[in-house]
């Protein structure tokens, strides 16, 4: 069926139009189905990144290289390997002659044994003059001395302080003797290495706003056969970085609304200052070599035309090297590479920092940006449709004609300063692409003025961006296919709580621009649309979209009453968001969000909804009410917990895991029928010297001792859980340490588990469990607390040893049916809790079990077929 549907598209649907292209990734999708592909945007980064994805290749397809290598070669270019071919030729061509010009500045580092060896790095750490006039050194502001974390290979650069020559110099050793934690510089301050004075963070900025911000090389980090080498720095290698002078510099100043760019508060006013000389040097060097390699590519016989589709990529490569050649990268220490200045959609402020060495055979060199490029445009879906790809202002200008699809993913409120931070891009594209395309590289900046952001340069920003939106979606309105549905992503985390309940600006922006421009929402789909992992691994993001499905709505659309809305709402959205948590298997994370979309599918159903009063029941409202229901859904969902949980939930809502007195604890235990005391013997609260503690997810750590007595593991006071044999962890009648020592656990016949209420192993044999009852279901069973904090454990960051899906698998092993089915309810209840109280890392750890749960429930089956035992 897909196929079918995709084959008729081609065919016969008219051309898909996002009018927000941004990164290109819809129009991309687009092509690479098959279908025709227009995208504009105001942002000239934004084109260019569009022409090179969906607009140039085509024009190539099938055709050889020109370089004088591939001429020999007698190999079949299909799709764009020809292009492919040529962006790596004359990449290496421009490595080779930049290196003639710029190699003495990035010497080889001198080893221990007399040898040399490539640097990879240099890094770097900003200083400014200690407070304390008896000392007065260029004090290192260092977030941390700790440069490698990778097993086998721990090192830290230590710093050594000289009084009488008033400086700190480093010396790069092993863990043997320590490594600080820590560093000099947090958000509180400054510290002296040499004299500990302390400084406030405002001293550092008006040192730096007074020019006297400098830097010194901490270390170097070079190629070795078996790995990273991590060498002291020399006053050599300093002297050398120190005296690059690059031919030209970029001049532009930064816009004064610049508020991304954290080097604003610390004086930094020019692009420029976001670079060392160095860095520079080499990407100036590669600039002036992409006309040289222009007119190698005529000289090679290649069109006008070609000469200008290969420095377009060639100037790519020179935007994603300044990314990673910045004062503003990070050293990654973990697995000791270079990350680029863009982990987020923002310029943080960095106090140490490494120089990538361009012409390394490691991370971040200038090959590494071409074959990346290279690799790209090989697999573009050229064969299809050329793109068609313009500099257009969605609020002001029809890019089309009647009837394209629309699919887009429009500007989110205030979350992104697109045009400022696109500077940090353009002031390195433009000298080389001003020429060939002039409508994109006109102005010395990428445009702001036009650009649809609730920015706090905008007088009124909020009204000037409902304005624009509700003009873009008016214009789509108006041109978009009747045959076919609109579809608009949106991706804004609710944030905002008010006296009547939780609501989103960015939200009812979005929605109110939608309705009022004539559309109906249809149908909403969650997508994942985020990458898991990387440098946010443990920030609390959003992981999905919802793809706002729309129709424009009917002219005869009747008004309804808030009445009608409510009962709607209580019949439908409960249904959904079974789908959504159960079928979609939607983290908590994105729950709120994604529920959103069936709720105003009833609201966006009629013209007009009004309150008993006639005044209008607005977007507000309406989300207001949602969040509501939401909230309805999660507390039956609570209702359903055993008692102990129930207590637990409770207790951590209103005192986290501070220690409070026995009998706060008391109090809250009595009406619920439960025994603070039981609570403390099954291990989910620490309860001693007349205090109660809740235990925290790093406390369920699978060992024989984390904490108090349970059924679950041992006591933390050295005794034995009577529940299990030896020191197995028995959970639903399984003990694990005996039985897999070849051992028996009084408690289960032959070892048996449970896993949705049956017996395996024993019962499988004809055997009985004991610690089940006729129905199959476990006595004795671990609550959904205990269950719930085990499985998340084996998510939470700070777990050394946690086993993610597996190590939740087996406790899922261990769970019987009905404990596990609490367990899942549990999970994204306890992400709220964790979300609301601030703490992002327990919250990340329950959004990933909860997502992850049909995945942990499908390895438990696996294992339990394979009769592997289990280590919870």
């Amino acid at each position: 069926m897909p196929d079918d549907v995709l084959a008729y598209l081609r065919d016969n649907a008219p051309p898909v139009y996002d009018p927000f292209a941004g990164g290109g990734s819809i129009p991309l999708e687009a092509q690479r189905l098959g279908l025709r592909a227009v995208a504009s945007d105001l942002n000239p980064v934004a084109v260019l990144i569009n022409k090179a994805l969906i607009e140039l290749p085509p024009t190539v397809a099938g055709k050889p290289p020109v370089n004088p290598d591939a001429r020999s070669a007698g190999a079949e270019w299909r799709g764009a390997a020809g292009l492919a071919n040529d962006i790596r030729y004359y990449g290496e061509w421009m490595r080779d002659r930049a290196f003639e010009r710029i190699g003495h500045l990035y010497p080889k580092a001198k080893l221990p044994d007399g040898g040399e060896a490539t640097v990879i790095a240099w890094l770097w750490a900003r200083t400014i003059p200690c407070p304390n006039p008896a000392c007065g050194i260029p004090m290192p502001t260092m977030g941390m001395f700790e440069i490698s974390k990778k097993p086998g290979n721990l090192r830290w650069t230590r710093p050594v302080v000289a009084p009488s020559a008033k400086r700190v110099s480093f010396v790069v050793q092993d863990h043997a003797d320590g490594v600080p934690k820590g560093g000099t510089v947090d958000r509180n301050g400054a510290r002296c290495v040499a004299c500990g004075a302390t400084e406030t963070l405002a001293y550092v900025r008006e040192q730096s706003k007074a020019g006297k911000m400098g830097e010194r090389m901490t270390a170097i980090v070079a190629e070795g056969e078996r790995g990273r080498l991590f060498l002291s720095p020399t006053d050599e290698h300093e002297r050398i970085a120190l005296s690059a002078e690059p031919k030209w510099r970029i001049s532009q100043k930064m816009p004064a609304t610049a508020h991304k760019v954290s080097g604003r508060g610390y004086g930094i006013t020019r692009w420029s200052e976001l670079f060392t000389e160095r860095q520079q040097a080499a990407l100036a060097t590669f600039s002036d070599l992409v006309g040289e390699a222009q007119s190698l590519v005529r000289e090679n016989e290649g069109s006008d035309e070609y000469a200008n589709i290969i420095a377009t990529y060639l100037t790519l490569a020179i935007g994603r090297t300044a990314n990673a050649e910045s004062r503003f990268a990070v050293w990654e220490n973990t697995s000791g590479f270079t990350a680029g200045v863009f982990a987020r959609q923002a310029i943080p402020m960095v106090w140490d920092f490494p120089e990538a060495n361009p012409f390394s055979h490691s991370s971040q060199n200038w090959l590494a940006q071409i074959d990346w490029i290279s690799k790209v445009v090989r697999q573009l879906p050229v064969d299809a449709y050329s793109g068609d790809v313009s500099l257009a202002d969605a609020a002001a200008t029809r890019q089309t004609g009647n009837g394209p699809i629309i699919v887009t993913d429009p500007p989110y409120y205030d979350n992104i300063s697109y045009a400022e931070l696109s500077d940090y891009f353009y002031v390195w594209l433009r000298p080389s692409l001003r020429d060939i395309y002039p409508d994109l590289f006109s102005g010395m900046l990428v445009p702001i003025d036009e650009e649809m952001i609730a920015a706090p340069r905008f007088e009124n920003g909020r009204e000037r961006f409902e304005e624009l939106l509700g003009k873009s979606l008016r214009l789509m309105r108006e041109r978009c296919a009747d045959e076919f549905p609109s579809s608009i992503f949106y991706a804004y985390k609710q944030q905002e709580e008010e006296k009547e309940g939780k609501a989103s600006t960015g939200w009812e922006m979005m929605l109110s621009a939608l309705i009022k421009a004539g559309f109906q929402i249809v149908g909403t789909w969650p997508m994942r649309t985020e990458r898991s992992g990387g440098v946010k691994a443990h920030v609390n993001v959003l992981a999905t979209s919802v793809v706002l499905v729309c129709r424009p709505r009917d002219e005869t659309a009747p008004t309804g009453t808030r009445t009608q809305f409510m009962q709607e709402l209580g019949r439908e959205l409960p249904a959904a968001l079974d789908r959504l948590t159960h079928d979609g298997h939607i983290g908590p994370v994105d729950l709120r969000q994604a529920a959103i979309g069936p709720g105003m599918q009833v609201y966006s159903r009629y013209a007009r909804v009004e309150r008993m009063d006639g005044e209008p029941f607005t977007v507000r409202d309406a989300l207001q009410e949602i969040n509501k229901a939401v909230d309805f859904y999660t507390e039956r969902a609570e209702g359903e917990l055993d008692a102990p949980s129930r207590f637990c939930l409770a207790w951590l809502r209103t005192h986290g895991h501070a220690k409070r007195p026995f009998g706060d604890a008391e109090t809250l235990a009595k009406p619920m029928n439960v025994s603070v005391d039981a609570l403390s013997a099954a291990g989910l609260l620490m309860a001693e010297r007349g205090e109660v503690r809740l235990y925290e997810i790093p406390d369920y750590a699978p060992d024989d001792s984390p904490r108090g007595g349970s059924a679950l593991g041992a006591s933390s006071r050295g005794g034995r859980n009577p529940a299990s044999a030896s020191v197995g962890l028995a959970l639903g009648g399984l003990a694990t340490g005996a039985s897999s020592r070849g051992g028996r656990n009084p408690n289960s016949a032959s070892g048996g588990s449970t896993l949705g209420g049956l017996a395996t192993d024993a019962s499988s044999r004809g055997g009985r469990n004991p610690n089940s009852a006729s129905d199959g279901s476990a006595r004795g069973d671990a609550s959904a607390w205990e269950g719930c904090y085990r499985m998340a454990y084996h998510f939470h960051s700070g777990a050394e040893e946690r086993g993610g899906i597996d190590g939740a698998a087996r406790v899922a092993l261990a769970l019987s049916g009905s404990a596990l089915d609490a367990a899942q309810r549990l999970a994204p209840i306890l992400y709220d809790v964790y979300d609301r109280r601030g703490d992002a890392r327990a919250a990340a750890a329950y959004n990933d079990l909860a997502g992850a749960w049909e995945t942990v429930l499908r390895r438990a089956q696996d294992l339990r077929a394979h009769g592997q035992g289990m280590l919870v």
